[in-house]
C-alpha cells in the first residue's frame, strides 16, 4: 500500500465515524445523559485521541457503552458516534440502565392499578401470558430498562410488565425509587413520562425517513410515526397515526400554546407546509386555520426531536428558529 492510498484511508476510516448511524431496536434500554459542563466528543476513548467537537451543557446523548471507568461511547443528537468522559461532572445519567452511582434496581411489592399485559419478555413483541387485572399484587424482582419491571405473580409465575405507573403502584418499601406511588397522574408521573418519551425517541437518532412508513416496524419513520412511537414505548400511549389528527388530539386536552418559547419539554408541536426561509414568506397566513403538516417532540432549550427528510438524515435535533419558527403553529403537551 503507497503513501496516498494509505492517507486516503485513514480519512474514510476517520470520516466513518461522524456518520449518522440509528440505534438498533436492540438499544430499547439504552441509557440517556445529559451534559453538564463543555465536554470533549473524541474519536477514540483517549485524551490524545482527536477532538470532533464540544458538546454543550444541554445537550442530550444516548450512551451506547461504558468502554471503561473513564470513558463511555456515545452518540449525539445529530447521530454522530464518539467518546467522552464518563465524570458525573460532564454528564448526568437522565434515564436507563447504567448510571454514576445511581440508586440500584427496584424491587419489593406492588399493586396493579389497572389491566396490563404480562408478558414473557420486557417487549411489547413478547408473547403475552395473560392480562394482570386491577388490585392484583406482583412482587417486583428487577427492571431491566426504564419502560418494564421483572414481577412474579401471586402464583409464581415470572414475567414481565409495564413500569408506568398508570398500570402498577409500588409500595414504600422498593429500593431504586417508584412511579409516583399513584395512578392519578400526579405531575412527578407526568414528568417520568415525559423523560420516559423522549429517551423512547432518542434511541432511534438517524433511523431513516420515509413519508407514509409502515406503522407497524421502526425500521423507517416519517414524522407522525415517530413521535406515535416514542410516545407508545415510553408512555404506554397510542396517539392517532397523523399529525393533523395527533394536533386534533392535543387540542382536545387544552392549554395548546401558539408561542413555542411558552412551551414545556415533552409537548408536542405542529408546523404548518414549507413555504420558504424568510419570515415575510408567512405573512398574511391565517395560522388558526392553516393545515398541519409536520410533528415533533420539544425538546427544551429551543431544540427539536423529530425526522422530516430523507436528506436531513432522518431522525435527528433541530434548532427552533428560521424556517421552523415561521412555520409553528401551536403546541402542547398529550399526556
Amino acid at each position: 500500500m503507497n503513501k496516498r492510498t494509505s492517507m486516503l484511508l485513514s480519512l474514510v476510516l476517520g470520516a466513518s465515524l461522524l456518520l449518522p448511524a440509528a440505534v438498533s431496536a436492540s438499544t430499547a434500554s439504552a441509557t440517556v445523559g445529559q451534559i453538564q459542563s463543555s465536554v470533549s466528543f473524541r474519536s477514540l476513548p483517549s485524551t490524545s485521541s482527536a477532538v470532533y467537537k464540544y458538546l454543550k451543557p444541554g445537550e442530550q446523548v444516548v450512551i451506547l457503552e461504558k468502554v471503561n471507568a473513564y470513558w463511555y461511547k456515545v452518540q449525539s443528537s445529530n447521530g454522530s458516534i464518539g467518546y467522552i468522559s464518563s465524570d458525573d461532572k460532564y454528564v448526568d445519567i437522565i434515564t436507563g440502565g447504567a448510571s454514576n452511582g445511581g440508586s440500584g434496581a427496584v424491587t419489593g411489592n406492588a399493586t396493579i392499578v389497572a389491566s396490563v399485559s404480562f408478558r414473557t419478555g420486557p417487549s411489547t413483541d413478547s408473547a403475552r401470558i395473560r392480562y394482570l387485572s386491577k388490585g392484583e399484587t406482583v412482587t417486583i424482582t428487577g427492571q431491566p430498562n426504564s419502560y418494564w419491571y421483572a414481577v412474579t405473580a401471586s402464583n409464581g409465575t415470572k414475567g414481565y410488565v409495564s413500569s408506568d405507573s398508570q398500570y402498577i403502584k409500588t409500595s414504600g418499601n422498593t429500593s431504586g425509587g417508584s412511579n409516583g406511588g399513584s395512578s392519578g397522574g400526579n405531575s412527578g408521573d407526568t414528568s417520568q413520562a415525559v423523560e420516559r418519551v423522549i429517551a423512547a425517541g432518542m434511541k432511534y437518532l438517524g433511523t431513516p425517513y420515509e413519508f407514509g412508513s409502515d406503522r407497524n416496524t421502526t425500521k423507517t419513520f416519517d414524522c407522525s410515526d415517530f413521535t406515535r412511537t416514542a410516545f407508545r414505548e415510553g408512555a404506554s400511549l397510542i396517539l392517532p397515526s397523523d399529525s393533523g389528527g395527533q394536533g386534533k388530539y392535543v387540542r382536545n386536552l387544552g392549554s395548546v400554546k401558539t408561542d413555542w418559547h411558552q412551551l414545556k419539554r415533552g409537548d408536542l408541536m405542529f408546523f404548518m407546509d414549507y413555504k420558504g426561509t424568510k419570515a415575510s414568506d408567512y405573512a398574511g397566513i391565517n395560522k388558526a386555520t392553516a393545515d398541519i403538516s409536520h410533528v415533533g417532540i420539544y425538546l427544551g432549550n429551543g431544540q427539536i426531536l423529530h425526522t422530516y427528510s430523507k436528506e436531513s438524515g432522518g431522525v435527528r435535533t433541530s434548532i427552533i428558529s428560521g424556517h421552523w419558527e415561521y412555520r409553528f403553529l401551536f403546541g402542547g403537551s398529550a399526556l
